[in-house]
């Protein structure tokens, strides 16, 4: 077994000391904190924004401005005023001028806004599009967005039936063919996503995408779905080349703007294609390339398509990490990028001519990279023990500075306890890493209880970041030791490790479940007899796993589980239909892993809970698992959230939710030292 501790923030105090003017982090702490986006930095390097979202308990909503920072730390201050929301922005070519979106007096729905940089001025309003606008660009003398229209209707007939719909007394839906939602909201199939542009001076509101007859894809869509090449004579967007089948394939489309024909330039793969990104000399398109269809977490490879030679290059293909987050470097000669690497999100260079990789930081999470012409980065960087902070990354030796100052008045006074991270052997006999998080004042020569916490996914591995929903150092102040393990399937560990799992969900993680609960019974600071366990989507899937089979935990919390497997199919993610069949096509793979098959064996206490507005694990499977614990008789208590979705983002309902699980997990395993 290997151990690797973390410098920590109470190494400057006794391991086993709790200040008494010390505040723990507590749920409804959580909600006072300011939560920073991703930046974007001027071209010229000069300025930075940054969304920072604040939320108000009693209205229950939150706030987002965006912030304007300088690179040498010495800025802090609103650009666009509280109550005003404002998102996406971007700079103008040269710098003098913010494009954002936001909806205000008057606006139906969001708009694009511009903001004078270089003297003062207040933000004037650039479109009136009915249907609103995302997925913000700007190239050249135009900005490019994305809205959902309807086909073969003008902008006032548009308008005219959002009244109506508004108006009308019928909420009824109607499909013909999928999609018919995603994630938490339902789908229009007489609607499609395009990309229009608009010139920065104004004037009117120009098609792109439309004028080839190809939509972008019909579940999601934003910036990332499209690129313009730094003259605005190419787009490149991703679109659904097989439109009649119930499975998208997602190829990648090059066509000139302003004419009626786009070619498909990934046809030959039967993955998906996306993330176009010219390159800033504009003579090289980058993508990202995905090989396995209908699996999600297949290793993201980077591929380059020369715009004169019309040829692809593969150039991270043997690189067992999946390319993300990524930016060109303005010498158009490489990328960095934010890259899943063994539970740490790293900044990575990756060299365009050769493909070769170097790890630029070390031991925290790091996200939203954007980079200026004089090759100034800049990102966010958070861990177990802070959330995302704005900083400066020096690309040599990944060393940073940080430019912002929010949440350290709180942070301050928060006593957080310690983590680390270990390994142990596994199914197989493979090593498996895991956090440890030990509560405020740990004392080793006490015994605690342990809080085994049960990622989802379940290719999204538990890195080192600030989670807001499931906060192990929350769960640790209340006296636990508590724990997230990155079982087989989990991301950042490699192409097989990730795959392993597939299409058996169940054997190897169990395995690796029961094997932590073993190393944990085998440390003498752990209670062996108050132990609980919980997670949710897949983790409330391997949850319903750990009901009906062997296992040590008195309790156990089940959020948002995939407890059925053929119920699963009235979800927008049927599981394995599109890679291993449907369940009339491999009935054996769904009964050896459906948690419902084995409910005979249930009989342990289990907290259910469930959103209404989950399409993604719909409210459904909360319900059946509910009744059938209460049908056995087993100590059941069902949660269910008529306003929620796959997450409880509210701030009033995500306090109910911690105190509702403390509650719970306190009844079974009485938290603290003894």
């Amino acid at each position: 077994m290997k151990r690797f501790a973390l410098v920590l923030l109470l190494l400057v105090m006794p391991f086993t000391a709790v200040a008494e003017d010390k505040n723990v982090l507590s749920v409804e702490l959580m909600w006072e904190l300011q939560r920073i986006g991703s930046p974007v930095i001027s071209p010229n390097g000069e300025h930075i924004v940054a969304p920072v979202t604040r939320f108000d308990m009693d209205k229950e909503r939150g706030h987002t401005q965006l912030y304007l920072f300088s690179p040498d730390g010495s800025t802090q201050r609103p650009l666009t005023a509280q109550g005003m929301r404002a998102s996406e922005a971007t700079f103008s070519p040269d710098g003098s001028t913010l494009a954002f979106i936001s909806q205000r007096d008057g606006d139906d729905a969001g708009q694009i806004y511009l903001l004078p940089m270089d003297k003062p001025g207040e933000a004037s309003r650039l479109t009136s599009v009915p249907t609103g606008v995302y997925g913000l660009k700007w190239k050249g003398d135009h900005l490019y967005f994305i809205t959902r229209i309807w086909p073969g209707k003008d902008w006032d007939e548009m308008a005219e039936r959002l009244k109506q719909e508004k108006a009308s007394n019928v909420s009824a839906k109607k499909w013909t063919a999928l999609p018919f939602s995603h994630f938490d909201h339902w789908l229009d199939e007489n609607r499609q996503a395009h990309v229009f542009r608009i010139a920065a001076e104004g004037g009117d509101v120009e098609p792109v995408t439309q004028n080839f007859n190809r939509e972008l894809p019909r579940s999601t869509q934003s910036s990332g779905s499209y690129d313009i090449d730094p003259s605005g004579t190419w787009i490149a967007f991703t679109s659904d080349s097989k439109s009649e089948n119930p499975e998208p394939e997602i190829d990648l489309f090059l066509g000139r703007i302003g004419e009626s024909t786009a070619e498909n330039i990934t046809e030959a793969n039967p993955g998906p294609d996306g993330n176009p990104m010219f390159s800033p000399n504009g003579q090289t398109l980058a993508y990202t390339r995905q090989v396995i269809p209908g699996f999600y977490a297949d290793n993201i490879n980077i591929v380059l398509f020369d715009m004169e030679r019309r040829t692809h290059r593969e150039i991270t293909a043997d690189w067992d990490r999946s390319a993300t987050g990524l930016v060109w470097t303005p010498d158009s000669q490489g990328f960095y990028g934010a890259i899943d690497d063994a539970a740490t999100v790293r900044v990575y260079h990756i060299n365009a001519r050769n493909g070769q990789v170097r790890a630029i930081t070390g031991e925290t999470n790091f996200g939203g990279l954007t980079i200026a012409n004089n090759g100034t980065l800049v990102g966010t960087n958070e861990s177990f023990l802070h959330p995302a902070q704005l900083v400066r990354i020096n690309p040599s030796d990944g060393s940073t500075a940080r430019l912002d100052t929010f949440n350290d008045d709180i942070l301050s006074s928060v006593d957080f306890g310690t983590y680390e991270s270990v390994t142990y052997e596994g199914y197989n006999g493979q090593e498996i890493q895991m956090w440890v998080h030990y509560p405020p004042g740990f004392d080793p020569e006490k015994k605690y209880p342990l809080f085994l916490l049960i990622h989802g996914g379940p290719h999204n591995a538990i890195s080192n970041g600030f989670h807001y929903r499931w906060n192990a150092q929350t769960f640790a102040s209340w006296g636990y030791v508590t724990a997230w393990h990155n079982f087989h399937g989990s991301s950042g560990f490699g192409q097989e490790f990730t795959d392993s799992i597939n299409p058996d969900w169940k054997t190897a993680p169990y395995a690796d479940t029961i094997a932590a609960a073993e190393w944990f019974k085998n440390q003498p600071w752990i209670d062996n007899d108050r132990m609980v366990a919980g997670g949710a989507s897949y983790g409330g899937y391997l949850s319903s796993i750990l009901l009906g089979k062997e296992h040590p935990f008195n309790a156990l919390l089940i959020h948002a589980a995939v407890y059925n497997m053929y119920s699963q199919m009235a979800a927008d993610f049927a599981v394995h239909s599109v890679r291993f069949g449907n369940y009339w096509d491999n009935p054996e793979i769904y009964k050896e892993i459906s948690p419902h098959y084995f409910a005979e064996n249930f009989n342990t206490p289990a907290l259910i809970i469930h959103g209404q507005l989950d399409y993604r694990v719909p409210v459904g499977q909360g319900f059946e698992l509910f009744r059938t614990l209460q049908s056995r008789g087993v100590e059941s208590r069902m949660i269910y959230f008529p306003d929620e979705n796959h997450w409880i983002l509210k701030p009033n309902n995500s306090v109910y939710w911690y105190n509702e699980v403390k509650d719970w997990v306190t009844r079974f395993a009485e938290p603290g030292a003894r």
